[in-house]
């Protein structure tokens, strides 16, 4: 809250126009549309539905990335198998989920097993190439490529599906008009349960990672471990435990990541490259480090994305790499990345 209070300091008139964009987005959004307005922008239940799909995308793109901000950002571990991580526990989701049918179970078997991984990454290979960002880069590289082959040996490359139990399945009625019928009575918008819930667990997951960074004694050693390292070890604590209990929480959180892109979208080769990307352009534009930049900067992206394949389908992929190349030209830290 801080940041957000000193980026409205600091810049005022971007403040003003953030605020005046979010007010007329939320009028779009819950007010009945006049006729030459859809004219312009189509059908109302076609722009609801492209903001919901960009919000929930955006959601599912912070969970992967919230673990990639606190590897890269905050311990600087160049980490490029982090997309493998997420393809990883997808794989595993949908057979916990196909052999016991419990959709629920799947997320700890899967943060538990992913973030082991995590664990013997961080000790095995990060431990010893401290510091050696190029070096990290490249070993990370191969290790993906390994993954991804085994993933593919293993899996097939067909395309699989993790199914969300009875509870979560079918559309829900939303307080959002979408429009209106001759007689005046209005039509309410639906939506996929199933998605709704991913975006509430988002939404906790990011307020419990921004308090536990920020309020608790664990998000105080890591902060300090990754400012000063040797003072800290110094004054008796083993850093190297926080920094394995931080990789294992990233890679842990990459592989939950997977069953919920694995249930509202679906899991193939490929995916795990998709992914990472989409954690980089969220991590450079939100802010290395920072939790709210990280949902701040998936929430930009998703909707770039969902809107970009609505109104410009062509062009979709361009506008997050310039929303990047904007960010990186006029705040290279990221919106609420802090200088270093």
């Amino acid at each position: 809250m801080g940041t957000l209070q000193n980026f409205s300091t600091r810049h005022p008139i971007w403040t003003v126009i953030i605020l005046v964009l979010v007010v007329g987005l939320a009028w779009l959004v819950f007010a009945p549309w006049p006729p030459g307005l859809e004219q312009v922008l189509g059908r109302k239940r076609i722009f609801l539905n492209a903001i919901l799909s960009g919000i929930t995308l955006g959601a599912l793109y912070f969970l992967v990335a919230s673990g990639f901000t606190l590897v890269f950002g905050l311990m600087r571990n160049v980490n490029l198998a982090h997309g493998s991580l997420y393809l990883l526990g997808g794989y595993i989701g949908f057979g916990v989920v196909e052999s016991t049918g419990y959709w629920l179970l799947a997320f700890p078997v899967v943060f538990v097993v992913v973030g082991v991984l995590g664990l013997l990454l961080q000790h095995q290979v990060f431990r010893r190439m401290e510091g050696e960002e190029l070096r990290q880069t490249l070993v990370t590289i191969g290790l993906s490529i390994v993954l991804a082959d085994l993933m593919l040996w293993y899996w097939g490359g067909q395309s699989y599906q993790v199914y969300s139990p009875d509870w979560l399945s079918g559309p829900m009625e939303l307080p959002i008009i979408s429009s209106l019928r001759s007689n005046g009575d209005p039509v309410y918008l639906t939506y996929p349960r199933v998605r709704l819930a991913i975006l509430f667990a988002a939404i906790v997951i990011g307020l419990a990672m921004w308090y536990a960074l920020n309020r608790s004694r664990l998000g105080m050693l890591i902060r300090a471990g990754v400012d000063d390292r040797d003072i800290l070890a110094a004054s008796g604590v083993h850093i190297q435990y926080v920094f394995l209990a931080v990789f294992g929480f990233g890679a842990g959180m990459a592989g939950i990541a997977g069953i919920v892109g694995g249930t509202f979208q679906s899991l193939s080769p490929g995916e795990d490259t998709r992914f990472l990307l989409a954690s980089l352009v969220v991590v450079i534009v939100g802010g290395m480090g920072s939790i709210p930049g990280a949902a701040i900067g998936a929430l930009i992206i998703g909707l770039a994305e969902q809107i970009g394949l609505v109104y410009a389908p062509t062009y979709s992929v361009v506008f997050t790499f310039l929303i990047m190349a904007v960010v990186l030209a006029f705040r290279p830290q990221g919106l609420l990345g802090a200088q270093r």
